[in-house]
């Protein structure tokens, strides 16, 4: 059965008559099939953009016989016509878009499509939970680009699966893994020390690993496994990686959340307490618990995005996708055969991690500024209203950072 593919929703998909060429020099301009007539401006929305006057790396023009233009990819050995160039358009000053983005990209993209043609050799990820999924699609589509990947993973098999299925695909990719257990503190304490050994400088990192349980466990912390997992050992992660990505002076974070975050029940009236991070048993039901553990995971981005921006360190919160398959669900029987009823109308992992890689790289004004933004479908999306609550988002933050010191034994900082 083929999979259901979302109408479009970009702004800059063309009418069926228009093709969209690009001059020697960078300039972009449309021609309609029909008539045979040009314009320099989009038929759409009437903006003019350009391009860089260089083909992005590993790429040729070749000119054959009768002046046919081909270009030739010479990572992923692949011919078009199409000019690379264009999946990097960017609107001449004077033709920008009021609302500050231009959405090239919506539910139906791909990483693939995202990263199209952009060079990313010299910098490097750290992406947790990467062994399948959505974080495995978004280191393979890290590495296909020449970002050196990390993939943190407990698993050692799948890890070296994982990184055997990345270098299967592109044998040159620099991809390694590094063990860690996000239900233990001291395992990503552990992690930080080996990447720091390894790497002075972190320029994405990618807090994607996550948990749904069907009831409840506690770690060798003494914390509920869903929430240490899916939200508080990432904020220690972080935290211990400051000094990495503040080296980057352009770091990316960017935290998978979910829509679920809407049907979490913390509000302004009902704020979060230290139950709502370790919950007893009498007060646990999991789908409220994985909610709350979202929305924590979402407000956690927007305060590091205010507190770390203007040192350089982009916060970006994403929802790769409903349902996805997805290991996820293997706590789940109920979760897990819905998962594979719809399967054909939910996004492959690879869509998914569209939206994930369009917060480590995007170059948008909006995506780098002083606001927080929250992706979804590769769109900036508004999150729900405690979701945007920052008084809410400061008692989450101080509470989490009291919990994280005192089970540390001493008292972490975000400096």
């Amino acid at each position: 059965m083929a999979a259901f593919l979302p109408e479009t929703d970009s702004e800059d998909e063309l009418p069926g008559e228009w093709e969209e060429r690009v001059t020697v020099d960078g300039s972009v301009y449309y021609a309609h099939h029909v008539t045979a007539s040009t314009q320099w401006t989009h038929p759409r929305t009437g903006k003019k953009k350009c391009v860089s006057a260089e083909l992005p790396f590993g790429w040729e023009r070749v000119i054959e016989q009768e002046n046919k233009v081909l270009y030739v990819d010479n990572i992923n050995k692949r011919t078009t016509f199409t000019d690379p160039r264009l999946a990097f358009a960017k609107e001449i000053a004077g033709h920008k878009d009021p609302n500050g983005f231009r959405q090239k990209h919506d539910a139906s993209s791909s990483a693939g499509h995202v990263l199209h043609g952009r060079d990313l050799t010299g910098l490097v990820a750290l992406v947790t939970g990467a062994t399948s999924g959505v974080g495995l699609a978004t280191a393979h589509a890290l590495s296909m680009q020449q970002c050196e990947v990390i993939i943190a993973a407990r698993d050692s098999v799948k890890a070296e699966a994982a990184v055997a299925e990345i270098k299967r695909k592109r044998p040159q990719a620099t991809v390694d893994w590094l063990e860690a257990d996000l239900s233990s503190l001291a395992s990503v304490r552990r992690l930080t020390q080996m990447f720091k050994m390894r790497h002075q400088r972190l320029d994405f990192l990618v807090l994607n690993a996550g948990v749904y349980m069907t009831r409840l466990s506690l770690t060798e912390d003494g914390l509920e496994e869903m929430m240490q997992t899916n939200y508080l050992s990432h904020v220690l992660l972080t935290n211990l990686l400051l000094p990495c990505l503040s080296a980057s002076k352009k770091a990316r974070v960017v935290t998978l959340t979910d829509e679920s975050h809407r049907f979490s029940e913390i509000s302004a009236s009902n704020p979060p307490s230290e139950l709502s991070l370790s919950p007893v048993a009498s007060q646990f039901t999991p789908i409220l618990q994985y909610n709350d553990s979202k929305l924590f995971c979402h407000l956690f981005s927007r305060q590091l995005h205010q507190k770390l921006h203007r040192k350089g360190v982009v916060s970006v919160s994403v929802h790769p996708g409903n349902l996805l398959p997805s290991s996820l669900h293997r706590h789940s029987l109920a979760t897990r055969i819905l998962s594979q009823l719809l399967r054909p109308w939910t996004k492959s992992p690879d869509m998914a991690a569209a939206s994930v890689v369009l917060g480590l790289t995007s170059e948008e004004e909006l995506m780098t500024g002083p606001g927080h933004v929250y992706i979804n479908n590769c769109f900036p999306t508004q999150p729900s209203l405690a979701g945007q609550d920052d008084k809410l988002g400061a008692q989450l933050w101080d509470m989490t950072i009291d919990l994280l010191s005192r089970k540390l034994g001493y008292e972490i900082k975000f400096e």
